[in-house]
């Protein structure tokens, strides 16, 4: 069995790719499986998906909602504290992906049989780190699923417009952008279609932006209308998950958002939508800020500006809200906005769609972020930054050799640490915008330091004798992961790495 997972902040949907067609996977309880965890306070008990939904108001379990936004901030060691007990967020991930494992063998509408294999396509934003990737692919192999490629959301999503309206795209109009609001997070890309293959020429994204954000700026806005009570922190959950029904549930002719606040034994409240819409404008102009940029981006491959796009395809849970459709008609002209029939389901469809050998789809995907390294300088007094990979890098495909990149160089100290970061942008050449920081590794220059387990502890220091020639060689996969290799060109001694980050989250 082939399917298509999108793994979603709020809920994960699964499409089948049967006979050219994609349909939706069904479960017992609805069309999604809830991206809800939560774990019983007196013994641990950890339940996933839709056990965890049912147990949603059971004061004795703690309740971990938009986990997907955790994993953005995780490493393979990071470990989250939930309930007086610490869980490694990567485990969690499995047992997640696990229960979903289950569910589509044994509570779906798909005839899987008990032994069959499960192929999947799954997907990260185009804006995840490279620990997100390795977490969500990690994560969906160990528990049972035969990963047979990650793609960016929006790379996906922009299959399942080819799909759906190939006709638009022509000699004269051959760019389609997406705009996918999801949940968490917010991606546009930029997507040249020629037949069947589909070029990524540019990506950016707000990882910190999704419906979660417009939810809570609503909910402020109603509990500020019915006299700011105090509010705890599980309650507050449970009435932003009310926002979120009657959100999705507006209509462009609505005129009023309904807020029912019995949890806090208050009347309801009634905001006109005109208000809702203006707490929530500054969220859909930082999207829209996002489009002109990659837009801007997309420019320099040629001239291209919104009028010249077959579409602008609008996907993702938390697109429904009306006023986002409204402004981007407002921008870019009402042919061209085309919003998914199946905005929830749209990148899991996508996603069956490439896995689809009969359709004969490609895709020529690239970097979203720059990867570089900040490497000692002046006897550890300083540090300078090399950037490794730019964004918009075209990435490899499936069957190609990994993206490489090498240094030589002979080093002038005992020691070399290396501090490896992602960013969106580079001002001046170093990182600025979204930076994500990973742990440093530490290699020893100096062979009389070989073997040392101690060498975060030992001081860098200028060496006047000539050291061997060091080889720093730099890969990159399709999947957008990263491994470096430090040589010692002389005699062959070399070390490497998976580039990933450790850190704990707060709790």
């Amino acid at each position: 069995m082939r399917l298509g997972i999108d793994f979603g902040t709020t809920h994960t949907v699964a499409a089948l790719v049967d006979r050219g067609n994609y349909p939706t996977v069904g479960f017992e309880w609805g069309d999604a499986f809830p991206s809800v965890i939560a774990v019983r306070a007196h013994d641990g008990v950890v339940r996933y998906g839709q056990e965890a939904e049912e147990v949603a108001g059971d004061p004795g379990f703690a309740l971990i909602r938009s986990f997907k936004r955790l994993v953005q901030d995780a490493g393979p060691m990071t470990e989250l504290p939930v309930a007086g007990r610490s869980y490694r967020v990567a485990d969690l991930l499995v047992g997640y992906f696990a229960r979903l494992r289950d569910a589509l063998r044994y509570s779906s509408n798909a005839e899987i049989g008990a032994d069959e294999p499960l192929e999947v396509a799954v997907s990260v934003p185009a804006n995840a780190t490279s620990d997100q990737r390795f977490l969500t692919l990690d994560g969906f192999r160990r528990a049972g699923f035969d990963v047979v490629t990650l793609l960016n959301e929006p790379s996906a999503a922009g299959f399942e417009y080819g799909h759906r309206f190939r006709r638009t795209v022509t000699s004269r109009r051959e760019h389609v952008l997406v705009y996918d609001l999801g949940g968490g997070t917010f991606d546009a890309s930029l997507i040249h279609m020629s037949g069947l293959v589909n070029e990524v020429v540019a990506s950016a994204g707000l990882p910190r932006l999704g419906g979660d954000d417009f939810d809570e700026a609503i909910l402020a806005l109603c509990l500020e209308r019915a006299g700011s009570p105090a509010v705890g922190e599980a309650v507050r959950l449970q009435l932003r998950d009310l926002v979120r029904t009657q959100k999705e549930a507006l209509l462009p002719q609505s005129r009023r958002f309904v807020l029912d606040l019995s949890l806090i034994g208050r009347p309801p409240v009634s905001v006109p939508l005109d208000e809702v819409n203006a707490a929530c404008a500054p969220l859909v102009e930082r999207t829209l800020e996002v489009i002109e940029e990659v837009l801007a981006r997309g420019a320099g491959h040629g001239s291209l500006s919104a009028r010249d796009l077959a579409g602008l395809y609008v996907v993702g849970g938390a697109s429904s809200f009306p006023l986002i459709g409204r402004r981007l008609r407002e921008e870019y002209g009402q042919p061209r906005v085309k919003r998914s029939p199946h905005p929830f389901a749209a990148t899991a469809i996508g996603l069956a769609c490439f896995l689809d050998d009969e359709a004969g789809y490609e895709l020529s995907d690239c970097l979203t972020r720059h990867f570089g390294v900040f490497r000692e300088a002046h006897a550890g007094r300083e540090v300078s930054f090399d950037p490794i990979f730019s964004r918009d890098t075209r990435l490899p495909g499936p069957d190609d050799p990994p993206l490489a990149s090498v240094r030589r160089y002979r080093p002038a100290h005992n020691l070399g640490h290396f501090r490896f970061v992602e960013c969106s942008n580079l001002r001046d050449g170093r990182p600025d915008g979204f930076v994500s920081p990973w742990d440093g590794i530490t290699f020893p220059f100096d062979r009389e330091l070989r073997g040392r387990d101690d060498l975060q502890r030992i001081p860098v220091r200028r060496v006047d004798d000539a050291l061997p020639e060091v080889e720093e060689r730099y890969e990159c996969t399709s999947s957008g992961l990263f491994q470096v290799t430090l040589t010692c060109v002389e005699d062959g001694w070399s070390r490497s790495f998976q580039i990933a980050r450790h850190g704990g989250l707060a709790g």
